[in-house]
This record gives structure tokens, sequence and C-alpha cells, in this order.
């Protein structure tokens, strides 16, 4: 049944190799299981039910994404417009945390429209194969940067910004062992190396005691309740002029982070014909069906997640990776004291190295070309230093019509370009102004 839906053997993969690859993608993005139900609570909302509403959301769209779309791609909600939500919008602004959740409930209903009717798909097309590229290369040195800093590798230091972490810490000698065991692996071909290099470390991290043993293996499922269709009721507060700022920004973060997110793994995985996505129209959908869901269970947006390049690298090629992927999701909810087991020590060496294998898109841009260049640049550098993958491609897409204007070449950037140069100077303008 796989094979005949899937196609796995004309994809050159099999039941078991979609598995491990599923799995893998899992693993390397179980984080936010936790990380975003911490974030959340710093707006009043309920931990425990954040907890399940980002697992059972992430379970719905990735499943949609690799039975409809068929694509090995894994959507959850995402680092970035979490904080925004918590820090800027609820904390910062005043706002209620019900009536932001209906400020992304009305941006994912705009979302939905603009999937419906192909405009994002038409955005996406017009984006250049050199910004393209770009956009893939800088997710991976943001989601190698993520690795180096979660697995205190690299950390803030006062008269650098940036340096070495604490060497000493235990942990980060783990970290480093985890990176060494996995390129070793890598590097002999060895099939499932990222896989079996977080299984190695996890291990290793349980003997020494680095990790903590799980106090039990299967727990209850919490309530959804303290956040479910908490959206609706906070429709009533949404519609002022305060929250159109908010609402712009759910949509734009949202928008632009899939974006980029979908053309980065997709063009690192071969996925790309013609510079184009098929069944790009799909994949979208199962995004707008995440950030819509996930509004009414009661967590913020969701976005593709750049961690599929996890699963794609150890041979993911069919929607069933994301099948299995979105199954562990769901299962994860039943056993969520194992997921101590994976800590950012754990899973950083899959970032790093994901890392690595996505920079190899920087050679698909024409340096030669400086308006090219210069826009590639900064879209590359500005993802991890930015810490944000849409401020990243901000930078990037302001700068390339307007060097091509001063150039003599306007007419040979297409028109959608020169719509989004000026929408991201709104946006980091709004940015600017909400903190």
């Amino acid at each position: 049944m796989f094979e005949r839906y899937f196609k796995l053997s004309e994809s050159g993969t099999s039941v078991k190799t979609e598995f491990l690859a599923g799995l893998t993608t899992f693993l390397s993005m179980a984080y936010i299981l936790f990380v975003n139900p911490s974030v959340l609570s710093a707006a009043g909302m309920d931990k425990s039910a954040v907890f399940v509403a980002t697992g059972l959301i992430g379970a719905i769209a990735t499943v949609f994404m690799g039975v409809v779309a068929k694509y090995p791609f894994a959507i959850a909600p995402g680092l970035g417009i979490n904080a925004f939500f918590a820090y800027s919008v609820v904390i910062g602004m005043g706002v209620r945390w019900q009536t932001a959740l209906a400020g992304v409930f009305v941006a994912g209903v705009i979302f939905w429209i603009l999937t419906v009717f192909k405009i994002r798909e038409i955005i996406i097309n017009a984006i250049p194969a050199d910004l393209k590229a770009a956009i893939a290369g800088g997710i991976g040195l943001f989601i190698a940067m993520i690795g180096l800093v979660d697995g205190g590798i690299i950390s803030a230091n006062k008269s650098t910004i940036i340096g070495w972490g604490d060497w000493s810490d235990p942990k980060v000698l783990l970290t480093i062992a985890g990176v060494l065991i996995t390129f070793a692996l890598y590097a002999r071909k060895v099939p499932g190396a990222i896989f079996i290099g977080m299984v190695a470390t996890s291990i290793i991290g349980l003997v020494t005691g680095l990790i903590p043993m799980p106090s039990s293996f299967v727990a209850g499922v919490p309530s959804l309740a303290p956040t479910a269709g908490q959206a609706i009721f906070g429709l009533k507060d949404v519609f002022t002029w305060d929250m159109v700022p908010v609402i712009l920004t759910f949509l734009l973060v949202a928008f632009f982070d899939t974006a980029g997110s979908l053309i980065g793994i997709a063009r690192s995985g071969g996925f790309l014909v013609n510079n184009e996505l098929p069944r790009a129209g799909k994949a979208l959908m199962a995004d707008a069906i995440g950030m819509l869901g996930g509004s009414l269970l009661g967590t913020s947006p969701t976005t593709a997640f750049v961690e599929s390049s996890t699963g794609i690298a150890i041979g993911g090629r069919t929607g069933l990776t994301s099948v299995f992927t979105g199954l562990f999701l769901l299962l994860s909810l039943f056993f969520s004291p194992l997921l101590v087991v994976v800590t950012s020590n754990v899973t950083a060496a899959a970032l790093i190295i994901v890392g690595v294998l996505m920079a190899s898109n920087f050679k698909a841009i024409n340096w030669d070309d400086f308006p090219v260049a210069a826009a590639s640049f900064l879209t590359i550098i500005g993802m991890p230093l930015s810490y944000s993958i849409s401020d990243g491609i901000a930078l990037g897409f302001i700068v390339y019509p307007l060097l091509m204007i001063v150039t003599g070449r306007a007419k040979k950037v297409h028109p959608i370009m020169y719509g989004l140069g000026l929408l991201f100077i709104l946006f980091v303008f709004i940015l600017q102004t909400n903190g």
C-alpha cells in the first residue's frame, strides 16, 4: 500500500528508510514540544495545554503534508514568532493572550485565502533562483547556529559579542563528542549516520549521568481545556487599530518563515523542478491548516521546520516520512517523560551537519553579479545574526530590487519582487515600532 501510494521505489527509498527519516526529523524537532510551552507560559497560558496543542497541531499538519502534498516536510509551531506572541504582543503591548490567539486566527484565515487562490505559490515561484539558493544556504547557517548555541559550543561574550562556550562543562563535551561521532559516521557514509549519532550521544549521556533517566515511561495526556477555543472568545477584542500591526506581523512572519523554510528544504533535498516546487499549493495548504488549527487549539503560528532536513539527509524522500513524523508527535503526547533524553546536546550534531550540507547551495549563486551577490549575502548572514529566517529574507528582498534599478536592469525584476520589497520595508518598520 505504501509503495503504491508514495511510489517509494521510484523515489529510491523504502519503508525502513522513511521510518528512520521520520524518527530522525521528530527527534530533531522534539525540543519544540517543551520550548513552545515554556515561551507561551510567560504570556500566562497553561503550559500543559500548550504542550498538547503543540504536539497535536504538529501531528495534524505534518500528516496532511505527507498524505496530500507527499513531501517529507514537518510542520509545528515555530520559534521566534512564539516569542513575538508572548513578549511583544502579550507582555509588551498588554494584549490578553486570548486576544493574541484571535489575532493568529484572523491572520490564519487570510493565510488560508492566499493559499486557496494560489497567491502564495505565485509569489514563491517569482523569487529568483539565486535568492532561493541564498535562502537555502542561509537556513543552513541558521540551524547550525541553533545547534552550536543550544549545545553550548558557542555562547554570548561581552568582549566579542559571541565566542566559545564553557568547554569544561561536561554537557558541552557531550555535544562535541556527539558532533565528532556523527561527522565520522557521515564521512564513512554509514546509512542513518545522523540518527545513529543521536542514539550514541544519548547513550553516552545516560551512562555518564549527564542526561537524567526518565522518571516514568508513560504519562496521561494533559487537558486542552485551558486553551482550546479561546481564540474565538478573543475575537470580540481583536478588531482594533492596535491589533492591525500585530495581525500583519503574524501574517508576514508566518508567510515568509514557511516560504523560506520550504524553499530551503526543497532546494537542498532536490525537490525543485525548473526553480519551482511541484504541488506547492498542497504543501502550503498544510501550513495554512496548521496556523488556523493551532490558533483554535491554543498555540502560536506554525511553520515548516528546517529540521526536516535531518530526515531528508538520511534518505527521506516521500510523504511517508512526514506520516511517521506526525505519528511520533502523537505518540509523544503519551510518552512525554521519555523526551527528556533527547536534549539539545543530543540534537546539536544533527543540526550542525545539516548546516554543512545546506551550505552547498552557495555554489549556485552568481557571486560575480554584485546586485545578486549583495542581496544573497545579506539574506544569508541576516538569518543567523537576527536569529530569524524572515528577517534575513527581508534584508535580501529589499536590497535586490533597489540594486537592480540602479544598475539599469529594472525590467529584469519580476513585478512581484518590487511588491515584496515594499512590503518588507513596511514589515521591518512594524517590527521596529513593536519591539
